[in-house]
């Protein structure tokens, strides 16, 4: 089953109705083509590309179908730089990512790079953490290759 039909599958379980609103909405998060190139997707695009499909959507529509989605588990809410995004949450729960604070790219992150990390922190600390969404930030190659300095760094 596809993230989409998932999702549209979670909506008819909990009793919501599938308003061609929310299916637009869902579609167009489930295109995942955004101005960051790797799935994630803004308010105001998400706007944007609905108001083409549907001229009567308004903003407070778009603001409350991707609460309730997010409310639901259908949408992962990723913050990169000042902004939130916005992509359909993987099936199996997880979701990582890198977030470049240079050039606000966000690279999604195989949970198998944080399960020594949770060992670690279970055996020495008897600490469980919740890693069904983590975000690490830094700088990715690509900016450390040009130079770019992070946002707000000006050594």
């Amino acid at each position: 089953m596809i993230k989409h039909e998932k999702a549209i599958e979670t909506l008819r379980l909990k009793g919501h109705r599938l308003t061609p609103q929310r299916l637009i909405v869902l579609s167009i998060i489930a295109s995942g083509v955004g101005t960051t190139g790797d799935g994630h997707m803004g308010v105001d695009e998400v706007f944007q590309a609905a108001k083409k499909a549907y001229p009567y959507m308004d903003i407070a529509t778009v603001y409350r179908t991707l609460h309730l989605f997010k409310g639901l588990g259908v949408v992962t809410e990723v913050a990169i730089g000042d902004r939130l995004h916005f992509e359909l949450t993987d099936p199996d729960g997880h979701h990582h990512h890198m977030v470049c604070r240079a050039c606000n790219g966000a690279f999604n992150l195989s949970p198998h790079y944080l399960a020594e990390f949770r060992d670690t922190l279970n055996k020495e600390f008897g600490f469980e953490p919740d890693l069904e969404h983590f975000a690490v930030s830094g700088v990715c190659a690509k900016c450390q290759e040009a130079g770019v300095k992070p946002k707000g760094n000006q050594e």
